[in-house]
C-alpha cells in the first residue's frame, strides 16, 4: 500500500470559469492525447467534446440555462474531469488492483495491470472513465502524475487564465473554498454551494464551486459506491445462474429419459 505523503488536489470555482477550454488544450498536449478527429457538431450547446472518454480527460461543459418562461438565460461552464474520490468506486470493484491511490492521495489507473474489463467504468458514479481505443485500457485524469512527481502543478490548472482552477494542499483548499463560498453568498448568489466536501463519497480531491444546484450541471446529488447500487444486481445475477443451470439440469434430465424410453421401445420392438 502506498504511504501518502500529501494529500494534493484540486478547486475548480465555476463561477469564473469563461468556457474558454484552455484546460483540455493543455490536457491533451501534455498527456499526449490524440485531437478529436473528425468531431461531429452536438447541436446542443457550442461544446462539441461531449463527454469525458479515453481521450478526453478534461472536458469543458456549456450549460445554456434558460427560465422556464425563456425571458432570461445564463452560461453555467464547468471543467470537468476525474474527481479522486476518497471511497473511489472504481478502484473497490477493480478486479486486478490496477486502480490504486498515490503518494499525493490521487486515483490512478496502472496500464500494465490493466486488462481492460470495464468493471471501473460501471463503478463511477460521474461517468469519468472509458477504455481507450489506443491502449486497450481503461483511462482518466491522472491529475498529471508525472508532473506531480517533479514538483510542478498539472497542465490544466498552469493554463487557465481566470484562476479558475487551483491546485495545492485539499485541506488549504478547503478553506479557502469555504470563504469563496461565504463571499458568494454575501454578495448574492443565494445558491453558490461546494460540492465535493466530505458529504460526497467521503470528500473528493477535485471539488467544485457551483452557482447552482449540481443537477444544473450534470452531477449527481447524492453519488453513490457501486456496492450499494449494484448489490441488487449481483443477486439478480446469482440467482439468474441459479435458474440457468437448474433449467439446463432439467431439460438434459428429460432429454436423458426420452432417448432411454426410445431405446427402449425399439429394442421391444425388434
Amino acid at each position: 500500500m502506498t504511504q501518502i505523503e500529501s494529500k494534493k488536489g484540486m478547486f475548480i470555482d465555476t463561477t469564473l470559469c469563461h468556457g474558454c477550454k484552455a484546460c483540455e488544450v493543455a490536457c491533451k498536449s501534455w498527456n499526449e492525447l490524440p485531437a478529436n478527429s473528425a468531431p461531429s457538431l452536438t447541436g446542443n450547446s457550442y461544446d462539441n467534446t461531449g463527454k469525458l472518454d479515453g481521450e478526453n480527460w478534461r472536458h469543458v461543459k456549456f450549460i445554456e440555462d434558460i427560465s422556464d418562461d425563456r425571458k432570461d438565460s445564463r452560461w453555467l461552464f464547468l471543467s470537468d474531469s476525474c474527481k479522486h474520490c476518497q471511497l473511489a468506486g472504481c478502484m473497490s470493484v477493480c478486479p486486478t488492483n490496477a486502480i490504486i491511490r498515490t503518494e499525493f492521495d490521487t486515483v490512478y489507473i496502472d496500464h500494465d495491470t490493466c486488462i481492460g474489463c470495464k468493471y471501473c467504468i460501471t463503478g463511477c458514479p460521474f461517468g469519468v472513465i472509458e477504455i481507450s481505443h489506443l491502449s486497450g485500457t481503461a483511462e482518466k485524469c491522472t491529475l498529471c502524475y508525472d508532473r506531480l512527481q517533479a514538483g510542478q502543478q498539472p497542465a490544466c490548472a498552469q493554463a487557465c487564465p481566470t484562476d479558475s482552477i487551483e491546485f495545492g494542499e485539499v485541506e488549504d483548499l478547503v478553506t479557502m473554498a469555504k470563504k469563496r463560498e461565504q463571499y458568494l453568498q454575501s454578495a448574492g448568489y443565494g445558491k453558490a454551494q461546494i460540492y465535493g466536501d466530505k458529504n460526497i463519497l467521503g470528500g473528493l480531491n477535485v471539488f467544485y464551486m457551483l452557482e447552482d444546484k449540481p443537477e444544473k450541471y450534470g452531477l449527481p446529488s447524492d453519488p453513490q459506491m457501486p456496492q450499494k447500487t449494484m448489490v441488487g444486481g449481483y443477486w439478480s445475477s446469482v440467482f439468474s445462474l441459479f435458474a440457468v443451470g437448474l433449467v439446463s439440469l432439467l431439460s438434459f434430465r428429460s432429454y436423458r429419459e426420452r432417448k432411454f424410453k426410445e431405446e427402449e421401445e425399439t429394442t421391444t420392438g425388434a
